[in-house]
């Protein structure tokens, strides 16, 4: 035995869920088979786009930077070069001491004794020292105007261990007996300077 169905004497409500269901049940499938997987994929994407704006923000700021870090870099390589001239080449060591001997004779001091020693890698590692010990004799403005010539040198002379021995009264002028260890630097080559080993 078939079912009728008779919409006209069907209660209205009964009418409004027949003509709305379909199209709840169309819009529910559109938005679970459609929009949703697509909902999800803009997610991703939006994900995407967010993380390369970030990188792209980070490359920007960088690039900003460059340009700073290229002035930074020239400034620092010249003050290297102005720092190089003042370590002299192995080479020009025994000029230098000899210039040095010579500021000492033309302060008025009477070098006793000019004794060169070995070189010796700094603490540092990227410059030797050259010490020289020096056994000198004037008075006190001698060895103050020698002192002051080292420091118009454009070159590092240090000056350390300095003794005065016990003066002496000669032609009106008390001569002091001064003993002291001057070192110069010099740059160690490249191709000496030893390279730490990393450990794996």
């Amino acid at each position: 035995m078939a079912l009728k169905l008779d919409i006209k004497t069907m209660p209205i409500y009964v009418k409004a869920i027949i003509v709305v269901l379909p199209s709840i049940i169309i819009v529910a499938l559109v938005l679970f088979l459609f929009i949703n997987p697509k909902i999800k994929q803009i997610k991703v994407l939006d994900a995407k786009i967010d993380k390369q704006n970030n990188e792209i923000a980070a490359s920007q700021a960088k690039a900003a930077k460059l340009e700073m870090l290229k002035l930074e870099n020239e400034r620092l390589v010249a003050r290297i070069n102005e720092l190089k001239e003042q370590l002299p080449e192995e080479k020009e060591i025994s000029s230098l001491l000899k210039q040095v001997s010579d500021m000492g004779i033309s302060a008025g001091l009477e070098i006793k004794s000019w004794k060169p020693s070995q070189k010796v890698t700094h603490p540092s590692g990227i410059v030797y020292e050259i010490p020289v010990a020096v056994s000198v004799e004037g008075t006190y403005h001698n060895l103050g105007y020698f002192l002051s010539s080292l420091t118009r040198l454009n070159r590092i002379v240090n000056i350390k261990d300095m003794k005065l021995g016990n003066p002496k009264a000669e032609r009106n002028e008390t001569m002091l007996q001064v003993s002291f260890r001057a070192s110069t630097f010099s740059a160690i080559p490249d191709s000496e300077i030893v390279k730490p080993v990393v450990k794996k």
